[in-house]
């Protein structure tokens, strides 16, 4: 067995394992840990391929952004997981359906590179060996694809919105500063000059507004 395979099967097992636990975790930040370990061994196995590009655009993306987005989100909603999982039975049949459909597919495709590799049609015409792999990804992307790519961002952009609303919505005993209070803010009100007597102090009426003015 060469090297080339022993890394191979080293990358693919760790990765399966990988995927597995995300799913398997209870933990969800080990599920997102998890994640980022199959990441990893999917950007391996993209260099093995020799698409240099796709494994460093998986590191720098999907485990430099994407996941730790994950890992930031998931500690800091609080979600009460343990309410969550009171729901599980009842949409079990739907996730049993998709899962289903999910190794069918997989199954047809592994079934006919396996069985009748010969019906296997080429998705795109053959890269020119003068042009580069980045190059070739882009002029695959932003032409045959460009529709496909516009619909991904628009995903994108929908999920970015509902994780802004996510982290905005208000919660009991959470204060939150008005930003037009701040804006509209002048001087006088943030700061008040208090003229004290000798061997006098403050009083609660004083330190109440002298509070509320360095508040606001």
């Amino acid at each position: 067995m060469t090297a080339a395979a022993v890394f191979f099967y080293l990358f693919a097992c760790v990765l399966v394992a990988s995927a597995f636990m995300v799913i398997a975790s209870k933990n969800p930040v080990h599920s997102v840990l998890y994640l980022i370990l199959a990441f990893v061994n999917a950007s391996g196995l993209f260099v093995m391929m020799g698409a240099e590009f796709l494994a460093m655009i998986l590191v720098v993306v999907y485990v430099g952004a994407v996941a730790v987005l994950f890992l930031f989100v998931v500690m800091m909603l609080d979600v009460d997981f343990a309410e969550l999982k009171q729901g599980v039975l009842q949409y079990l049949p739907v996730g049993m359906v998709i899962g289903g459909i999910f190794l069918a597919e997989i199954l047809l495709v592994v079934g006919t590179w396996a069985i009748a590799p010969a019906t296997k049609g080429a998705i795109t015409a053959p890269i020119p060996t003068n042009v580069t792999n980045t190059e070739a990804i882009g002029l695959v992307l932003y032409t045959k694809y460009v529709y496909f790519f516009q619909i991904s961002g628009l995903i994108l952009l929908v999920a970015m919105i509902g994780a802004i609303v996510l982290t905005l919505r208000h919660k009991e005993r959470v204060k939150r500063q008005s930003i037009a209070d701040q804006v509209a803010r002048t001087p006088a009100m943030a700061m008040k000059v208090v003229k004290v007597k000798t061997g006098q102090g403050l009083g609660s009426n004083e330190i109440s507004s002298k509070d509320a003015g360095s508040a606001a």
